[in-house]
């Protein structure tokens, strides 16, 4: 096992990572309630930041990203489009990373509003995806490397596009980055649980959108 990119922080534990993620998926739900047609996008990470800071929680190591529509196609580095407003129906998804006192959250997940079935199945679709993904990684022994290859051959069979510009990452007590800042896609051994995020970005192959899903990866027991 390549230790130094598993390495951990001296205020590891896995109550407080679980902590993190549950933390993290409740805001990402409470945000996703907030979020109405008519809004404009700018808005709506405004409020996804008071919402995690209400909760407690210090806006962490990567931008609170809420995207609508045509930006949910766009590159999670690129900025989004101003003024993009959520239609009646429509498509958007939440990307926060939160910190939890020592620990780092990271989360996503994409919502539609209204009557917008290719939306909604590809929204449901990024995070079939991520499921199939994990329960390959728990009962193949596969590598991250592999575990991509698997999930970009599936997006296809699904009829979408995988994101190559999001390959998952490191998590860990913060800040993960002083630890590893290498990719899960990159990573040439097989992944232990509670160190990595997987990061599942489809694309409609004639670019008009995309859905998002993103969480740790961790036994069926932990996602009830």
């Amino acid at each position: 096992m390549d230790n130094t990119a598993e390495r951990v922080g001296p205020a590891f534990s896995v109550d407080g990572m679980l902590r993190a993620r549950s933390e993290t998926r409740k805001a990402i739900a409470a945000i996703a309630a907030r979020i109405r047609p008519g809004m404009v996008e700018e808005d709506a990470v405004a409020m996804a930041r008071d919402v995690i800071a209400t909760r407690g929680h210090t806006l962490s190591w990567h931008p609170v990203r809420v995207r609508f529509g045509a930006n949910t196609i766009l590159p999670m580095k690129r900025a989004s489009t101003p003024g993009i407003v959520l239609g009646e129906h429509d498509i958007f998804f939440i990307d926060i990373a939160p910190r939890v006192e020592h620990w780092e959250g990271d989360g996503g997940a994409t919502f539609t509003v209204g009557d917008a079935p290719d939306y909604a199945r590809c929204a449901a679709d990024a995070e079939r995806l991520f499921h199939e993904v994990r329960q390959a990684w728990k009962t193949q022994d596969w590598t991250g490397r592999k575990l991509y290859e698997f999930a970009e051959q599936r997006a296809r069979d699904m009829g979408w596009d995988l994101d190559p510009d999001l390959p998952g990452h490191r998590v860990s007590d913060f800040p993960h980055a002083a630890l590893h800042t290498g990719a899960l896609a990159d990573y040439d051994h097989a992944p232990s649980g509670m160190r990595w995020i997987l990061e599942i970005h489809l694309l409609d192959p004639q670019r008009r959108f995309g859905a998002f899903f993103e969480d740790m990866l961790l036994d069926d027991g932990d996602y009830a």
